[in-house]
């Protein structure tokens, strides 16, 4: 396979290579002002744009190559509920009520956050729908025990992913800029393009408050305590380098520690990014197992082998909180690769180093109206 110059892929087996995803790469590579384009291990096929992906350029943005869920991206807590004594059943006959509105006190979160009231919305403390989810999970394995101690963290704890983002901000704010030509992007330092970045800035902060608040509607559910350990952007557009980075789920190397998770059947990985070969990648790791087939894709094939019950258990033993009929067929185990494997990829590009692994306890998606 030939690629263009200015891409760079992060993978082991090509065997493993969504075409489409490899072509959307080369489209935005011929970008006037596009330099670098990564592709990571969990690259697939988007909406024109390839999702598993970093972008750079020296002075231009694009809008669409951060996309509609501005700011999305995965916080991680740990909990003060031991492992031992976390019954799963009883933690999910509790988790009712949270696909409604926050129930607190909007504006004052807003205000806290820095950001304006008129960005109050009923969607601010939700997950949203997708693939966005949270997730309780205990350590299965603590690979770097060492650096796990000096972090303060627990193993004998449970812990708590949530996976969320800026819900109809980030859509609203792309609808905005949506009438540039696709390929042209803007000037960073136009008039435009510094009203873009005034926004997507806000998109993140709203995104960040998002999962803290539904963090904390979902410890008190379960009547439980936390410690935020990390949160990272997926989807953004940062000052890199002199010029501007787009990631498109890709996850920062520059924010400390970060969480990639697996489908909601398969385990999460707590990861440190290393320095050494970090700008090979763009400064950029992947942000999930990526996806193995389209939603489409993934209903058709498994709502024939698989009844709705089938899928409230995974092979893991996990249960997973999902009463949207098609939706559950969509986000299935099998809908993703593996994510062993992904790892594997940016363990051999010398991009990250393993701490833990965590095995999924209890998956929720959402509640039926």
């Amino acid at each position: 396979m030939r690629l263009s110059p200015k891409i760079t892929l992060i993978l082991g087996d090509p065997s493993r290579l969504d075409p489409l995803a490899v072509d959307q790469l080369e489209a935005v590579a011929d970008f006037p002002g596009m330099e670098r384009v990564v592709g990571l291990p969990d690259l697939h096929a988007g909406n024109g744009i390839a999702v598993g992906a970093a972008f750079w350029s020296p002075d231009r943005i694009w809008p669409h190559l951060v996309g509609s869920d501005i700011g999305c991206g995965m916080a991680l807590w740990q909990t003060d509920r031991l492992a031992r004594k976390f019954k799963v059943a009883g933690v999910e006959r509790k988790l009712q009520g949270l696909d409604g509105p926050w129930p607190g006190d909007t504006r004052s979160a807003l205000a806290g956050a820095g950001l304006p009231k008129d960005l109050a919305s009923p969607a601010l403390g939700t997950i949203g729908g997708g693939n966005h989810f949270v997730e309780f999970q205990q350590v299965e394995e603590v690979v770097d025990g060492e650096r796990f101690i000096a972090l303060g963290l627990g193993a004998d704890r449970i812990w708590m992913m949530v996976h969320s983002g800026s819900r109809g901000l980030g859509q609203a704010i792309l609808q905005i800029h949506s009438g540039e030509k696709f390929g042209e992007g803007m000037p960073a330092d136009g008039e435009q393009g510094q009203t873009y970045l005034v926004q997507h800035d806000q998109a993140i902060a709203w995104a960040v408050l998002n999962r803290r608040l539904i963090a904390e509607r979902f410890l008190r559910a379960c009547g439980m305590s936390g410690e935020q350990v990390l949160d990272i952007c997926h989807n953004s557009v940062t000052p890199h380098q002199g010029g501007w980075l787009h990631r498109k789920g890709a996850a920062p190397t520059d924010r400390g520690l970060v969480c990639i998770p697996g489908s909601r059947g398969d385990f999460s990985y707590l990861v440190e990014p290393l320095e050494e070969a970090a700008d090979t990648a763009l400064h950029s790791l992947a942000h999930g197992a990526g996806r193995k087939w389209s939603r489409n894709d993934a209903h058709a094939r498994l709502s024939r082998r698989y009844k709705v019950a089938d899928l409230q258990r995974t092979r893991l033993g996990s249960h997973v909180v999902c009463e949207d009929r098609r939706l559950i067929f969509e986000e299935a185990p099998e809908a993703y690769k593996d994510i062993r494997a992904v790892i594997n990829d940016l363990e051999q590009a010398r991009l990250l180093r393993v701490i833990a692994r965590l095995r999924p306890l209890l998956s929720y998606k959402t509640r039926a109206s």
